[in-house]
């Protein structure tokens, strides 16, 4: 096995020691399963073919999601999430975290990778002194589920809200350890270093645009087998749009829903010349989910949809 396979395979891995089903096997079980017709036709999403994009490991709660709501879902993967270049940023934060006041996450991966890393150094905690803030409810799970302490979660989950909450803490002379993906935006490490913070950035993960697949999302898209198309990132729309001519994006996206996770990956959708139909008001997969089926649930009665649900 590969170094990146058994990267991949410690994302896929259930953390908890209980027993607990893997949730790709779950999905594997839930398209062979036979519903009953009828119960499926009261279903909000019945009849609709929702593409997921996210990483293929970790589509299994969506799918299960959407599939319980009556939609068809295609597993689509845009992104795959790799090792960083070079480990050694990350092992040396990890090997000093006694330094640190606080330890900032803005992705389940990016817990994923951190404690793996944590794991192989040798170490099986955080310091006791160290305070924790994740960005939303999914990586605040990942966290409490390795027994760790989370001192704050914003009320919205984007970087703008960590740094709305952090504005009432004296942050100057803090050291701050942000963990994150090889590419993400710089607003967080700017605005807690205005804030009078030592911020130490290191990358926990990649995303990349998986091999192939443009000839088949073309097909997809041209034969009008896709009613829904879903973004839970910026990567995963970036690396969408690259699998397909620029020229091409209008006529292939015409008649298709765009729902995006939050207001960053819209603006993203929104850059590339995408109309954004559904963004829920809880950053969430659960909560996007909610808002596909409430979108169609609203056009199927004839009222005019609501884009934030």
């Amino acid at each position: 096995m590969t170094r990146q396979a058994i990267f991949i395979s410690m994302l896929c891995k259930p953390f908890s020691a209980s027993p607990r089903q893997d949730p790709t096997n779950q999905t594997k079980r839930s398209r062979r399963s036979t519903p009953n017709p009828m119960a499926l036709l009261n279903l909000p999403l019945s009849g609709k073919k929702i593409l997921i994009t996210r990483a293929q490991e970790q589509s299994a709660d969506f799918s299960a999601l959407l599939q319980s709501l009556g939609a068809e879902v295609i597993v689509f993967p845009t992104i795959q999430i790799v090792p960083p270049h070079d480990w050694g940023p990350l092992d040396r934060a990890i090997a000093q975290m006694e330094l640190y006041d606080w330890l900032i996450f803005t992705s389940a991966n990016g817990v994923l990778c951190f404690w793996q890393r944590l794991l192989e150094g040798g170490r099986t905690n955080l310091p006791p002194s160290i305070k924790v803030c994740a960005i939303g409810p999914a990586t605040a799970k990942q966290l409490r589920e390795r027994g760790i302490e989370v001192n704050y979660v914003p009320e919205a989950y984007v970087a703008e809200a960590i740094l709305e909450g952090f504005k009432d803490r004296d942050l100057d002379g803090k050291r701050i350890l942000l963990a994150r993906a090889e590419v993400a935006r710089d607003v967080l490490p700017r605005g807690l270093r205005q804030m009078g913070a030592e911020v130490h950035v290191v990358e926990a993960y990649r995303t990349v645009k998986p091999k192939g697949g443009a000839r088949r999302l073309r097909e997809l898209l041209a034969k009008g087998e896709v009613d829904v198309v879903t973004f839970t990132s910026s990567s995963t729309v970036s690396h969408f749009v690259a699998l397909l001519k620029r020229e091409e994006l209008e006529r292939l996206l015409h008649g298709v829903i765009i729902a995006c996770i939050g207001p960053i990956t819209s603006q993203t959708a929104k850059r590339w010349g995408m109309e954004v139909h559904i963004e829920p008001r809880e950053y969430t997969i659960p909560g996007l989910a909610k808002a596909i089926a409430d979108y169609f649930s609203q056009r199927s009665e004839g009222t005019k949809p609501n884009s934030k649900r």
